[in-house]
């Protein structure tokens, strides 16, 4: 059977469900969860035991953006976030995932609080070179929204165990490579926050309400 990115961006609505109903962290405070996996760590605090729940974070990396800079995860310290993950020569849901994401970005333009990271998932073609041709195409100038290149494996690897999106070569895809149309909300103590369809209005809408809410709750 023939899978391609729309199956998988559908499927990846369907992750951000299940996960927010298994890890999804917040009760009555009306904060967003904080998804992923976790682990627990006991601990004596004022003589008594309790439990500490550690949080799945985005771990440190390092990529090269569209200026040909080497970036780390320091370039986000401080700051709330959105990733995705795409592909210059995208046939199918690449087109449509930038056109939400230039939404978000106009939206949150010049506010020093907020950043996009979008990787590509082929970094043999997507030079920073490539990459910078492509932010200028869609507007995109400055620093705020950085497209990122670097080693395939480390790219599949942060996206599949860290942000939770698929993003893999298969040949037998359209267009050579397989990824979610997600894109992911990650908060300043680097927890993924949200996962949303950023292939429809519906998503990209409630992402952008969702970064306002959980800009605030850094004002509380």
């Amino acid at each position: 059977m023939k899978i391609n990115c729309k199956t998988f961006s559908f499927n990846t609505i369907i992750l951000s469900i299940v996960l927010i109903s298994l890890f999804g962290c917040g009760g009555g405070d009306n904060k967003l969860p904080i998804l992923g996996e976790r682990d627990w760590e006991k601990k004596t605090v004022d003589g008594k035991e309790v439990v500490d729940t550690i949080y799945n974070t985005i771990p440190p990396f390092s990529f090269v953006n569209q200026e040909g800079d080497t970036v780390s995860e320091k370039i986000v310290e401080g700051k709330i976030y959105v990733t995705d993950f795409f592909f210059t020569t995208c046939p199918t849901i690449c087109p449509v995932m930038k056109r939400q994401m230039v939404k978000v970005f106009q939206q949150f333009k010049g506010n020093p609080d907020v950043m996009i990271l979008s990787h590509t998932i082929d970094p043999e073609h997507d030079t920073p070179q490539v990459l910078n041709k492509f932010a200028k195409d869609l507007g995109v100038e400055g620093t705020q929204w950085q497209f990122l290149t670097g080693d395939k494996d480390k790219i599949y690897k942060i996206g599949q165990e860290s942000y939770m999106s698929t993003a893999k070569e298969d040949k037998s895809a359209e267009g050579g490579y397989i990824h979610s149309g997600a894109f992911i909300l990650v908060d300043k103590e680097k927890h993924v926050r949200g996962m949303y369809d950023g292939t429809t209005e519906e998503g990209t809408q409630k992402l952008i309400a969702d970064m306002k809410r959980l800009l605030d709750e850094y004002k509380k």
